[in-house]
């Protein structure tokens, strides 16, 4: 008897809430969609790598067909980049962009909305994990870096993560050590 009953009940009630939810997605995605994509990537894109995703939609189609060539080999990560990826692309086509991750704008972990565009976190690159990223906020809050050096020592950020900072551009212009060069002063 409960199961007839559960089987009467169960999907009419689940069937308005995916409505109403749908809904409320599509209005946003809508009227909102630069706010719409941050809630979505901060919240839902786990598998968000900035080094792919942010460098514009060529590479984002390029990296989806090598993940479409894989068939039915693709992995239970490759699935999830992959609508990571479809979601990267909806979004630059309709006119919205990341900007570069920023040492002292982006935050450890939230995707921003600059005009237009969005500021990837600092945790946005494979190996930079939540734990580096918030000690590297917090520090970057408390001012200016003097080099890479200073970041380290500052934030406890082991050399892997500033390495990869580095090689993604968000530590130029910052020298790797703190001394000073008595020839560069010339």
């Amino acid at each position: 008897d409960s199961c007839k009953k559960i089987k009467y009940m169960f999907p009419k009630a689940h069937a308005a809430a995916y409505v109403m939810m749908a809904f409320r997605i599509a209005y946003f995605k809508v009227n909102y969609p630069v706010e719409f994509y941050i809630a979505y990537f901060t919240v839902r894109a786990d598998l968000f790598d900035a080094t792919l995703m942010a460098q514009g939609e060529d590479k984002v189609k390029s990296e989806m067909r090598k993940i479409k060539l894989k068939g039915n080999d693709m992995s239970a990560n490759e699935k999830s980049l992959y609508t990571i990826l479809e979601i990267c692309l909806e979004m630059y086509e309709r006119g919205i962009t990341f900007l570069p991750v920023d040492l002292y704008k982006s935050h450890a972990r939230k995707f921003q909305k600059i005009g237009n565009a969005i500021l990837p976190p600092l945790n946005a690159f494979p190996g930079v994990g939540d734990s580096a990223a918030d000690a590297i906020w917090h520090a970057a809050q408390q001012g200016k870096f003097l080099s890479q050096e200073d970041l380290k020592n500052r934030s406890g950020a082991n050399k892997s993560v500033v390495e990869t900072l580095s090689a993604n551009g968000v530590l130029d212009g910052l020298s790797e050590s703190s001394q000073l060069d008595m020839f560069g002063l010339l």
